[in-house]
């Protein structure tokens, strides 16, 4: 029974390291990506050797499989917790709406505004890039001020210049 438990136990720890390692390396962090893989890999050879050595109960294998399904979902809430990245928004609007442009601008989201044309008439749009900590924020402010917008929201893996750097460095943020 004891091993049971710490085999689900390791999987706990070890998927969501797991998970974070990955989104390291997609991300381009590879400091973190491999610190996160040492301990992953340290995690997972003593994990096997409980479930391989011995018996290799039926039920050690299905709490390693069950565990692991269960880190899946913890790695998965921990890593939307940190909210690594950014976020670039594209927001298609059918009218000008000044007020929420003011407000996104006021409350620090850098906004720029194409005015375009649609099948039935002219259309705006607005991009918006932000950290993704921050995409929920303006995501709540589009739907309040404009409900029917269109709303694309999508992770840009490279930047360069602009609103967003321009004030990271101005605040020392990065």
């Amino acid at each position: 029974m004891f091993n049971i438990i710490l085999i689900f136990a390791l999987q706990l720890i070890y998927v969501p390291v797991l998970t974070l390692r990955t989104i390291f390396l997609v991300k381009n962090m590879s400091v973190a990506a491999s610190s996160f893989g040492i301990l992953e890999a340290l995690i997972y050879v003593f994990g096997l050797s409980l479930v391989f050595s011995g018996h290799q109960s039926i039920a050690e294998m299905i709490v390693y499989a069950v565990g692991f399904g269960v880190g899946l979902y913890i790695g998965t809430r921990i890593e939307n917790k940190l909210a690594i990245g950014y976020t670039s928004l594209v927001v298609n609007l059918m009218e000008l709406n000044e007020k929420l442009i003011d407000l996104l601008r006021n409350k620090g989201f850098g906004v720029t505004v194409f005015e375009g044309m649609g099948r039935d008439s002219k259309r705006y749009q607005l991009e918006i890039l932000t950290k993704r900590s921050r995409e929920n924020e303006v995501m709540t402010l589009i739907e309040e001020y404009e409900p029917k917008a269109f709303i694309i929201s999508y992770e840009p893996r490279r930047f360069k210049g602009g609103f967003l750097v321009k004030s990271m460095k101005k605040y020392g943020k990065s």
